[in-house]
């Protein structure tokens, strides 16, 4: 008799989870995603900057000890009444085989797409801005820092052109927003000072936000502490800023006019993929648009409808609990995946009853620089600052690999940057 066929959709946290641990004496798994790697993205902004190589920061979902199939391709429409999705190779550089679509038939679905950059409509963001989504986003980032240096170490480069080229503007006061600026300033004051002496002094680093302050998730007392930290170490905090334009060299702000830049990092937030939006199923309507499901996580048939999928289920940052919103963090996404697994494993059939999803809330923690911190209070305990909490976050972050040789590849590596220094000009 052959095995139950379950498709995952998606290799983030929650696909990448789900190819790593269901059954597959139980079942036949396969996940159909455009990337062949899923990204650890607490870690990106630590690899863009030099920490440890960019290979520690990603996982690929082909692997010996994984037995799951594996299908480089987008998807593009579900048939739930036929079981099928419908998929088109995912290759960029071959517009010929990306037309040649195909079906692929399942018994069970689960559909952890992700989201995309947000860049708000904003004109010239696309063409102009880098993302921090993927290894390749922190290679472009790395990439374009050291060929702004020795742009501006050209001899007959005037000082007002190294200004602005050495101006990295960061459009977006969430965790990841700061987190790479806290990495990029520790670069800047530490290895570019040895390596690039006469510009490195020009190097400047300015957050934009729209929103009145920024790391809006914590409390005041927390958030007040990171900026007033950030302005210490001579890092533009610029609040209530409204990105009109943007183009190759320079930002556009209300209020603010034309503001030079020679790199442009947005991390603002999440857009639904098109999938979302083409899907016959129910929708949140405010803010990120994404996929309702009930308690059990499976998808809602549609917006007018109590009935759900019995055999589709939704999780990741492309889906969230009806009556119970929950962030798209890593967090989220990776309990909901060890909950499916746990729904699929343990049972003789995946049909079976399980108990609803609770999410184990975690402490959130942010690096902001110098090895300095913040970590949210929880229940009655307050939140702290400090060196203790830059501690949590860097142990934290080297949980977030799943492999025990790339945590301690990534410790090695830390333990070598302390004495030696990093060795990013190599990289």
């Amino acid at each position: 008799m052959p095995q139950p066929h379950i498709i995952v959709v998606g290799s983030g946290w929650a696909g990448f989870y789900l190819a790593e641990f269901l059954s597959t004496t139980k079942y036949a798994v396969t996940i159909i995603s455009p990337r062949r790697t899923s990204a650890y993205t607490p870690l990106l902004a630590s690899a863009a900057c030099g920490l440890f190589n960019f290979y520690l920061a990603e996982e690929p979902i082909r692997s010996k000890t994984r037995k799951c199939r594996f299908v480089k391709a987008n998807v593009l429409g579900v048939d739930f009444g036929s079981r099928r999705v419908h998929c088109a190779p995912a290759f960029e550089d071959d517009d010929d085989i990306s037309k040649e679509s195909f079906d692929l038939e399942y018994d069970y679905l689960v559909l952890a797409p992700g989201c995309i950059p947000n860049t708000f409509n904003t004109p010239g963001v696309a063409e102009n801005a880098l993302f921090m989504k993927n290894v390749s986003d922190a290679m472009a980032v790395r990439k374009l820092l050291f060929d702004l240096l020795e742009k501006a170490s050209l001899p007959n480069c005037p000082v007002e052109r190294k200004k602005e080229l050495l101006h990295v503007a960061i459009v977006g006061g969430g965790p990841t927003g700061v987190e790479i600026t806290a990495e990029l300033d520790d670069l800047a004051h530490k290895e570019l000072r040895d390596l690039y002496p006469e510009v490195a002094g020009y190097l400047t680093i300015s957050i934009y936000d729209v929103a009145p302050h920024i790391l809006g998730a914590y409390d005041q007392k927390l958030h007040e502490y990171a900026h007033d930290a950030l302005l210490r170490r001579h890092i533009a905090v610029e609040t209530n800023s409204r990105i009109e334009r943007v183009d190759r060299h320079a930002l556009y702000i209300r209020d603010k006019g034309r503001v030079p830049y020679g790199m442009l990092l947005w991390v603002t937030g999440n857009k639904a993929v098109p999938l979302v939006m083409d899907l016959d199923v129910r929708r949140s309507e405010k803010g990120l648009v994404r996929i309702l499901t009930d308690s059990h996580l499976r998808v809602f048939k549609s917006k007018d409808s109590d009935e759900v999928y019995d055999n589709v289920f939704a999780l990741g940052d492309a889906a969230d609990i009806d009556g119970s919103s929950l962030p798209t963090t890593a967090e989220v996404a990776v309990q909901k995946a060890k909950y499916l697994v746990n729904h699929f494993n343990s049972r003789g059939s995946a049909d079976a009853k399980s108990v609803p999803f609770t999410y184990m809330e975690k402490q959130l923690v942010s690096y902001i620089g110098s090895r300095d911190g913040i970590i949210a209070g929880r229940g009655d305990r307050e939140g702290w600052t400090g060196r203790s909490a830059w501690l949590a976050w860097r142990s934290g972050s080297v949980m977030w690999t799943r492999s025990w040789r790339n945590r301690i590849v990534i410790v090695l590596t830390w333990l070598v940057n302390i004495i030696f220094g990093k060795e990013i000009a190599k990289m």
